[in-house]
């Protein structure tokens, strides 16, 4: 994946310093422009915002937020639609990713010690959390003088004061980072939100700028389709033609590849506006977007669904026919996911079994190519023949995001699938293949070894990466 050619700035990005000595208390910036500066008033207009959110159900597992940040009177609203579902939700710690808009930042610039206050208190850093970002990756630098007239970040944090209460952040600006900042940076957050339920990942961004308002909603749909799929690859590839736009391009990105880490299986959009309903301007309008990236469970419902499509591909593949057209109306199955499809014959037996390490297409259209490939593709088969479709059994298995392994001790059979990347070939076990072929850890390794063409140990020269799966079948058909 390419992410280092995304974005360009007109400016000269600065170099990022550490520095000796961190202000201890963060003043307001944009009190009194941005949101109201007397303490009353910002109170009361913040919970006016809350007040009047909708707050639909959502299925899952939070792992990230998307918000805009723009004065209040312009994308307040939106913003409260995301941040009026954090009450009561235990979040502790908040991790601020934005776009710099004032400074240039060469990289990531964190803000890694002190406090930040706004006309409703202080909020302390979270000095330990910001080191361990600081050392996730080259290009992430301790800097102040970023965050000083920044406010991306700032204007967050009001809303999060009244929804919140006690709570700590860690302000990330991005500028212009390598792919390896980018990547880095996500899969430490990725770690932190999988092992601590108390932290949130927040991303700071406006949409389109200035255009017409039906120029701009179609734009936005754009963008906002590709955050609801968590389709890294497409957003990167709308904002590098400008077909979709995002001043924080970059924390976007970063957010959606974090959430993914974390589990995150698809988007929800809470709130769409654009800045002609506080204006009334509808010729030159700056869009906005109340996101949550969420883990949603692949209910029986889910399942059952991903079943049929795999057998009725399998089944117009083999006779011919043109392949059906997923509808994919459901948010899980239309968000970006990676499956296997595992086809065994009337007595038990394996007759294919082909699928995707990694999301790059739509969990639905996932398991219907891989089905036609299992049925068509498996290089160890010859195709199905339409007298078997009837004894035919299918399996899919929707993976989990991977997640690489130092201690080979760290994989539990029966849990976690492996895969393994070694001397420039690969090969893959799902979970459920070693307790199938009676298998311990060892001999599993050893196999997976075997499998990529490698002698029995060669899987200690190269990266062992664990995943999780979840697993839906039909019953095995006889004769």
């Amino acid at each position: 994946m390419t992410l280092i050619r995304m974005l360009t700035m007109s400016l000269v990005p600065v170099l990022l310093t550490t520095l000796a000595v961190a202000a201890p208390s963060r003043p307001p910036a944009v009190a009194g422009s941005f949101y109201p500066a007397d303490a009353k008033i910002l109170q009361a207009t913040v919970d006016g915002f809350l007040a009047a959110a909708a707050l639909p159900a959502t299925e899952g597992e939070l792992r990230a937020l998307v918000v805009p940040h723009a004065g209040y009177v312009y994308s307040g609203p939106t913003a409260a639609h995301s941040y009026k579902r954090l009450r009561g939700s235990g979040i502790r710690r908040v991790i601020l990713v934005g776009p710099a808009h004032r400074v240039p930042v060469s990289g990531a610039a964190i803000d890694a010690k002190g406090r930040w206050r706004t006309p409703l208190g202080e909020v302390a850093i979270d000095e330990a959390l910001a080191g361990q970002l600081l050392a996730a990756a080259p290009g992430i630098g301790a800097a102040s003088e970023p965050f000083v007239a920044e406010h991306s970040l700032e204007v967050q944090l009001p809303f999060l004061q009244r929804v919140l209460g006690e709570f700590t952040i860690v302000p990330v600006l991005i500028g212009t980072p390598t792919a390896a900042t980018i990547q880095g940076l996500a899969a430490q957050i990725a770690l932190l939100l999988r092992s601590d339920p108390g932290t949130l990942l927040v991303c700071s961004t406006d949409l389109s700028h200035y255009y017409s308002a039906a120029t701009a909603r179609g734009k936005d749909t754009r963008v906002i389709d590709a955050v609801r799929r968590i389709a890294v690859g497409e957003l990167e590839t709308l904002l590098r033609s400008r077909e979709g736009e995002a001043c924080g391009g970059w924390p976007l990105l970063l957010t959606m590849l974090a959430a993914r880490g974390a589990g995150a299986t698809n988007g929800n959009l809470f709130h769409y506006a654009d800045s002609s309903a506080a204006s009334g301007d509808t010729a030159k309008v700056v869009g906005y977007a109340a996101m949550g990236l969420y883990r949603t469970p692949l209910t029986k419902a889910r399942g059952a669904e991903l079943l049929r499509l795999a057998r009725q591909a399998v089944a117009a593949r083999v006779k011919g026919e043109a392949l059906p057209e997923p509808a994919c109306d459901d948010p899980r199955l239309a968000a970006d996911g990676a499956a296997f499809v595992t086809l065994n014959d009337r007595n038990g037996q394996l007759r294919g079994c082909i699928g995707a390490i990694l999301p790059v297409e739509p969990l639905c259209l996932s398991v219907r190519n891989n089905a036609v490939s299992a049925a068509t593709r498996d290089p160890r088969f010859a195709p199905v023949r339409p007298e078997e479709l009837p004894g035919l059994s299918i399996e899919v298995t929707v993976l989990s995001p991977l997640e690489p392994v130092n201690d080979p001790q760290q994989i539990i059979i029966g849990t976690h699938g492996v895969y393994l990347q070694a001397r420039g070939t690969s090969s893959v076990f799902l979970p459920q293949v070693a307790p199938e072929q009676g298998w311990d850890l060892t001999t599993t390794l050893r196999q997976l070894a075997r499998k990529a063409g490698l002698p029995p140990e060669g899987w200690r020269d190269g990266q062992l990466y664990r995943f999780t799966a979840e697993i839906v079948h039909e019953e095995k058909r006889g004769h």
